[in-house]
């Protein structure tokens, strides 16, 4: 299957919304319902046009996967559910490395298991940890980079 990696677009934005939601009720278990319905409302009125935003498509043009870049900081990165595992996020991380290059960021909810684990997997260390997230709210933080 090919995979093309391209830059966001606004008809694009209820698909990487949706990809969003269904990657966070199966990954970030530790978020009430309160929880997701407060962050589902900034992903979906305005986070995604905020950041610098890459997806990756099918060869049908349908996204699988998106992540959202500040400089060198990955904002966000969320790979469709039925995709997870395919390497969908690899490929996104290496994208983000040949436009910004190798001394990336990243922020990763202690409590998300899976995501610190693929993170380190993929190179990054931990550098600090926040006892609140960008909101103010009780979800830890690991500060990861990726020294390469």
């Amino acid at each position: 299957m090919q995979h093309k990696i391209i830059a966001y677009r606004e008809e694009n934005h209820d698909q990487l919304v949706d990809i969003w939601h269904r990657a966070v009720r199966q990954t970030h278990t530790f978020l009430s319902e309160e929880d997701i319905q407060f962050y589902h409302h900034i992903v979906r009125n305005g986070a995604l046009r905020e950041i610098e935003v890459w997806m990756e498509c099918t060869e049908l043009q349908e996204p699988t996967g998106f992540i959202g870049l500040d400089g060198q900081k990955i904002e966000m990165l969320f790979v469709d559910p039925k995709r997870h595992g395919q390497g969908t996020g690899s490929r996104l991380i290496q994208h983000a490395e040949q436009i910004k290059g190798s001394h990336l960021k990243v922020d990763v909810n202690e409590q998300n298991e899976k995501a610190h684990a693929f993170y380190r997997h993929y190179g990054f260390k931990q550098t600090g940890r926040s006892a609140l997230d960008g909101s103010g709210r009780a979800f830890p933080l690991l500060h990861m980079e990726l020294n390469q």
